[in-house]
């Protein structure tokens, strides 16, 4: 017994007194810290610092504050951006066609352009106070989500000056020159601008841009000044080949050392114009056969003064965390609103055709195959209108949550993707075939745009949401790596042992409190509500647990490996994103005061959530590379196994139905939808009103069937024949007649594709052989 007491008491002396601890623990400790830390490049460091950690943070300390969740404000448009938006953005879409936007101009219009350029469609994120619209971050989604659902070329035309660009990098950072110049010149329309980061050898490693600004003296205006030598070759720049203006980000150098001792300078944005001599703009790439001005730039030799650089020459060298700030935020607006437009597109357009397409004598979505479909589209469509809100709100509240918006970026894109394969397959024809009627063929064409623009999503997800969020999230590590990089080695170990310390306490209560809820299926966890979805709320604080004990794990354990174990820092990123993407799932719900109608689509999102979570963890397990580890997190974790499943088919039926029948549902979950605002000829539009035909003669065709199936009058005869038998057997009135009559017609001609004479499609071909004969 007294032994023990010896020890106990030698080991609260070792723990208790700070120099014997950190002389015996943490200084060896922090020396296998130092080798085993990841390697980090400046570039690495910027975007580990750049933006904000909001709700992610919650998620990744394994007991999210759910109250908080529900605090923050439900997103909304102002009086003025509501205005805008039922005027200037239906104005616009009236303007619109975008199969002739598509095939045949391959280009906007030019009364759209000038109409874009003079209702500020492209200054929506200026200040007022420079004559821009100052709209919120929401406001920017929504009209940007509007738009895409009538033109996809349109909308990415609107989103990118209103994105990463000229614009938002000169209200951060540019100097009261440069802003009092250009501000209210891109916002009146006179410049259009365009951001110029990516080449042929530098894609998603933007940072590794082989572009070059050599600091020299050279004649500007009649004068010789200081400026800089430029040579660039960048290619995917959208805008560029009508834009006024250029941004360029480049490596910035001082070999005579011009600017004072350092050489290299690092990654510099610049602004100029596109008429300066040198600068090469013009020909055009041609994106998945979109019509969205989209080409490259060039330049050789190109000198221009250091007052071009963006905030001038004391932002020399600053690029990159210029560019990583302001596209963690630019990220989580531009891309999820055409991801989401593609959902409300889909949702509106494949229920309706569902209902009035017929097969075997019954509509298509009568069949299960069909409303399998039909659910998971529904299901994603409530999904994605909830992971918009939710990050653009978080945007309008002052944060540049960069993880956050990875993760919307990533899985928005991926979701619409999803749910628009399904939207094909069940139109199946109807979608094949371009032409004027085919509302959903360009949406399919687009979407991997947006997948591969503003980060590939195979680097997002293997690198960016994990391999960041790691870092960035976890309460501890991040302050231990810059302990470690501390050049004062004293001061470095002193910091590392306060946060050692806090980061051992915070393992051993993940470690005891993931099996304690393990072991009761997290039964005793709290929750905010009451009601059908407690149940989630204390899932997902379980598994938030389980994702900071098994990332603590991951990063003792592999140390700088786990940045080259890109399959096992993507699961655990997918844990993270499912976690956020049910938060915003449950805000909604509450935010929209929990509708029971929206109860379906809540079960359909947070089950798939969960089942996604259980899929990750499992391939986490299957493949981490310490087998004893990972064996026993998966027991401590998972001590009866992964049990989550996919939604029951009685949820996906529910969600299914409501997309088959007009109401105040189907028009939450669809509010974006251009609907045709009365035109004949739109291809939207006839879907919709040959489904709103086709319901309100439900009544009158079951008193057909019911005719038909007592014999009262013959089955299986012609439409025409079909009417005129429950007419003259008196089965229905003349009204009911003409009902079905108009219903049918707009049917036949809403499911119709389009067809074109020969010489119409043949017509290219032969412009080209002769542009060719003539060369």
């Amino acid at each position: 017994m007294s032994i023990v007491i010896i020890l106990l008491v030698a080991l609260a002396v070792i723990l208790g007194v700070g120099s014997i601890r950190r002389s015996l623990i943490t200084a060896p400790i922090f020396s296998i810290f130092k080798k085993i830390l990841p390697p980090m490049s400046s570039t690495e460091r910027e975007a580990m610092e750049s933006g904000s950690i909001w709700w992610e943070g919650e998620l990744f300390k394994g007991k999210p504050n759910w109250k908080q969740l529900h605090a923050y404000p439900k997103p909304a448009l102002s009086e003025e951006e509501q205005a805008f938006m039922d005027n200037q953005v239906e104005t616009l879409l009236s303007m619109l066609d975008d199969y002739e936007i598509v095939h045949e101009q391959k280009d906007l219009p030019k009364p759209v352009w000038d109409y874009l350029r003079s209702e500020g469609f492209f200054a929506m994120i200026i200040p007022k106070s420079f004559g821009g619209r100052e709209f919120s971050a929401i406001a920017n989604s929504t009209i940007v989500s509007r738009i895409s659902t009538r033109s996809l070329s349109a909308a990415v035309t609107v989103m990118v000056p209103n994105s990463l660009g000229p614009g938002e990098l000169l209200m951060h950072y540019g100097t009261q020159e440069q802003k009092d110049y250009w501000l209210p010149r891109l916002a009146n329309g006179t410049d259009i601008p365009c951001f110029a980061l990516t080449g042929p050898e530098a894609g998603s490693d933007a940072g590794g841009i082989p572009d070059t600004g050599i600091v020299c003296k050279g004649m500007h205006e009649g004068k010789e000044v200081l400026g800089l030598r430029l040579n660039w070759d960048k290619r995917y720049i959208t805008l560029a080949p009508v834009a006024t203006v250029l941004g360029l980000a480049f490596k910035m150098y001082d070999p005579d050392g011009l600017l004072g001792d350092k050489q290299d300078l690092g990654i510099t944005c610049a602004l100029i114009p596109t008429s300066h001599e040198g600068v090469e703009i013009g020909d055009r790439h041609y994106p998945v056969a979109m019509a969205f001005m989209n080409g490259t730039t060039k330049g050789q030799d190109v000198f221009i003064p250091l007052e071009w650089i963006i905030g001038g020459p004391d932002y020399a060298g600053r690029g990159w965390r210029m560019l990583v700030e302001c596209l963690s935020a630019g990220r989580g607006i531009s891309l999820p609103a055409l991801g989401t437009a593609t959902a409300h597109l889909a949702t509106r357009m494949t229920g309706a055709y569902s209902a009035i397409r017929k097969q075997f004598g019954l509509s298509i979505g009568k069949f299960e195959g069909v409303q399998e479909g039909l659910g998971r589209i529904g299901g994603l469509t409530y999904t994605l209108e909830a992971m918009r809100t939710m990050t653009a709100g978080a945007i309008d509240l002052g944060e540049s949550p960069s993880v956050v918006t990875a993760i919307a970026k990533y899985h928005m894109t991926e979701m619409s993707r999803e749910l628009l394969n399904d939207s094909m397959d069940i139109h199946a024809g109807k979608a094949v075939q371009l032409g004027p009627k085919n509302y959903i063929g360009h949406q399919y064409f687009g979407t991997p745009v947006a997948i591969t623009v503003e980060g590939a999503n195979i680097l997002t997800r293997n690198l960016m949401i994990f391999g960041q969020g790691a870092t960035r999230c976890h309460p501890y590590v991040f302050g231990e790596m810059e302990a470690a990089a501390n050049p004062d080695t004293k001061a470095g170990l002193l910091a590392f042992d306060g946060l050692l310390i806090k980061h051992v306490g915070f393992a051993m209560g993940n470690f005891f409190g993931a099996l304690f809820q393990g072991l009761t299926a997290g039964a005793f966890n709290s929750t905010p509500v009451s009601g059908e979805t407690k149940g989630y709320y204390k899932q997902l604080a379980r598994m938030s647990k389980g994702l900071a004990l098994s990332a603590d794990f991951s990063m003792l354990i592999l140390g700088g490996d786990l940045k080259r174990k890109e399959m096992i820092s993507a699961r655990l990123g997918d844990v993270l994103s499912q976690l956020y993407i049910a938060s915003a799932v449950l805000k909604r719900y509450e935010d929209d005061g929990r509708q029971a109608s929206d109860l379906p689509f809540v079960h359909y999102a947070l089950k798939r959530c969960l089942f996604k979570i259980g899929v990750a963890f499992d391939g986490f397990f299957q493949n981490f590379p310490a087998r004893f580890v990972a064996g026993t997190l998966k027991r401590v974790i998972f001590p009866y196994g992964i049990n989550y499943k996919l939604p029951e088919d009685e949820i996906t039926q529910s969600v299914s139905e409501a997309l088959l029948q007009p109401g105040v549902m189907r028009d939450r979950l669809s509010h974006l939808c251009y609907l045709g605002n009365g035109r004949e000829d739109d291809p939207v539009g006839m879907i919709e009103d040959a489904f709103i035909a086709m319901h309100d003669v439900v009544p009158v065709e079951k008193k057909i069937f019911a005719a038909q199936k007592d014999g009262t009058i013959p089955r299986k005869t012609v439409f025409a024949t079909t009417i005129a038998n429950a007419l003259e057997a008196g089965v229905i009135s003349e009204h009911e007649a003409s009902q079905l009559k108009r219903a049918e017609s707009l049917r036949v001609k809403a499911i119709a594709t389009d067809s074109f004479k020969p010489e119409v499609l043949t017509s290219l071909a032969v412009k080209k052989q002769d542009e060719k004969s003539v060369a």
